[in-house]
Parts: C-alpha cells; sequence; structure tokens
C-alpha cells in the first residue's frame, strides 16, 4: 500500500500554485462522489481568469495553447479534490494514487495531438504528487464539441487513505 504523500502541499507553494475554490456545477450533477476510497471527480472545462477558454485545437488553438489549459484544469481538480478531502476531514495528503484522467479535446477531425494536450495534466500531477501516486491511467480523446465551447474538459479518479 502506498503511504500518504506529506509533501503534496509543499510542492503546491513551490510550484506557486494556488488551489481554487470548488466550483458551482454548470448542469444537474455533484463536482463529485464518493464511493469506498475512491473519488470519482465531474469533467472540468478549460478556464482561465474565470472565463472559459474556448476553441478548438487544429483550427484556432495550439496544441500548446491546449496543454497550458489542460494543466490548468488539473489546477481545478486539484481544488475540487481537496475539497472533497477536506469535507471528510481529510487532504490532499491522503491520496494514495491518481488512478485514471479521461480529457476530451475539442479538435478537428485532423488534429491527432490530443494526447500531448493531456500531457499538461498528467506532467502536474506527476509533479505534485510524484511518479508513484501521480503516475496514472489516461485516455484523451478528440472530440467535435464541449460545453460552452471550452477546448478541453477533463476527469479524473482518485483514490485516497
Amino acid at each position: 500500500m502506498t503511504t500518504p504523500n506529506t509533501a503534496v502541499y509543499q510542492k503546491l507553494q513551490t510550484l506557486g500554485i494556488t488551489l481554487p475554490p470548488i466550483a458551482t456545477p454548470a448542469a444537474a450533477y455533484v463536482p463529485y462522489a464518493q464511493t469506498g476510497k475512491l473519488i470519482f471527480l465531474s469533467g472540468h472545462i478549460a478556464r482561465k481568469d474565470g472565463k472559459v477558454m474556448v476553441g478548438q485545437l487544429g483550427k484556432n488553438v495550439t496544441t500548446e495553447e491546449g496543454k497550458a489549459a489542460a494543466r490548468l484544469i488539473a489546477i481545478d481538480l486539484m481544488g475540487t479534490l481537496h475539497a472533497a478531502l477536506t469535507a471528510t476531514g481529510k487532504d490532499l495528503s491522503h491520496v494514495t494514487r491518481i488512478v485514471k484522467l479521461m480529457s476530451l479535446v475539442n479538435s478537428t477531425g485532423e488534429f491527432t495531438e490530443q494526447h500531448l494536450v493531456t500531457n499538461g495534466a498528467s506532467d502536474l500531477f506527476g509533479e505534485v504528487f510524484g511518479a508513484v501516486i501521480g503516475a496514472h491511467a489516461r485516455s484523451a480523446f478528440g472530440v467535435a464539441q464541449i460545453p460552452m465551447g471550452a477546448c478541453v474538459e477533463i476527469e479524473m479518479i482518485a483514490e485516497i487513505a
């Protein structure tokens, strides 16, 4: 069994990352659901300075811009995960594994770098949680559209102690 990662908040501080508060759902769903040791986080869309990052990869958003959007989503996901854990008296140091990410990339039919866009989130989880806890399975899909025209949406499953 993996032990809790007590360095998470220190790493976030070193990276200059402040976790945002949990966002209010835009439709009929909850931001997260927990069953046993797993927490399922609903899809989070790309936002910068509170505004949806809109656009389509392969048309008017570059791979690097998409990767930056995925990184911002990872920060939002950690904020939601932090809120879910503090509601139960725990915190991010109790995450024993980032289990899976599912990434939806608003892209043209010709765009084939969804996996590189998603690295923006995957790389940050590895950096914050470490090579073992932050390593995860994932899927990266190209889709025709995402709610509100967002360029990227990511959902996550995490395991806690």
